[in-house]
């Protein structure tokens, strides 16, 4: 790193994660290094096995490497007790899952909330429930406030779960498969959103089995047997509202042709 150049949000230096198998020795993650930049939109790709779900749990703090050194904004990782990895979590890294984890029986406003209770800052009411609507308000379910899950489309609920991710004001969004339940149209609708808030200042970081959706990312990260085999940027990358265009047009276009099928 240059003198007066800005440092990494993440940063990795030769991190290795190592599970007991039987008497074997399994190195999910092996002597690892990567710095992720501030406002940088990565995609980590890799076959299942590859060590990409491991890398994301070390990120965001979920699980702490056997080795190596990790800087989360500038704070070294492993010289935090339980009660200071919490709080740095809790403020620098919002979750996104595939499975959107949303509670059945509450609305989406609460669901947004929820995470405002495990703050150490003890918020008013009012306040909690501003922020959240705020959050959904930005995620574009403003009108969606009073729903439960189930009264949402697949898509909603995901952008619920980015909501809930964002409520603390994070400086890293990690998502795990954020689009593995969505179809085809309703995931370059996510992947838009994830594209708007990047722009908006926001690193993401993005665990993808998927080409199509690692091509919305500015940067694509490959990995095979915990390293990192490929580090790419991605000049070409797909604009979320271009493919929603092209989307709409086939779905016309199918439609037209339907019709005149039908006719003759």
């Amino acid at each position: 790193m240059t003198a007066g150049s800005v440092p990494p949000v993440i940063s990795l230096r030769d991190i290795c994660m190592t599970y007991a198998s039987g008497e074997a020795e399994v190195r999910a993650v092996d002597q690892l290094s990567v710095d992720i930049q501030r406002g940088e939109f990565v995609a980590v790709m890799g076959i299942s096995g590859s060590g990409k779900s491991t890398l994301m749990n070390i990120i965001g703090c979920l699980d702490p490497p056997t080795s190596g050194a990790y800087l989360l904004d500038g704070v070294a990782v492993s010289r935090l007790d339980r009660r200071q990895l919490a709080k740095l979590r809790n403020e620098k890294i919002g979750f996104v899952f595939q499975g959107f984890n949303l509670l059945a029986r509450t609305t989406a406003l609460e669901n947004v909330e929820l995470p405002l209770h495990y703050s150490e800052a003890v918020l008013p009411r009012r306040e909690r429930l501003a922020r959240a609507t705020a959050a959904l308000t930005r995620t574009g379910l403003a009108n969606r406030l009073g729903h439960r899950p189930s009264q949402l489309s697949g898509g909603q609920q995901q952008r619920v779960a980015i909501a809930r991710a964002l409520i603390n004001e994070p400086e890293v969004l990690l998502a795990d498969e954020p689009t593995g339940n969505l179809d085809t149209r309703t995931s370059a609708d996510v992947m838009g959103l994830f594209q708007s808030l990047n722009e908006a200042g926001i690193t993401v970081v993005m665990v993808t089995h998927e080409l199509d959706i690692a091509a919305y990312a500015r940067r694509v990260l490959v990995m095979r047997d915990g390293r990192i085999i490929d580090d790419r940027s991605n000049d070409q990358r797909t604009i979320a509202h271009e493919e929603q265009a092209r989307l709409q047009r086939a779905m016309v276009t199918a439609r037209l042709d339907e019709d005149q099928g039908h006719v003759r």
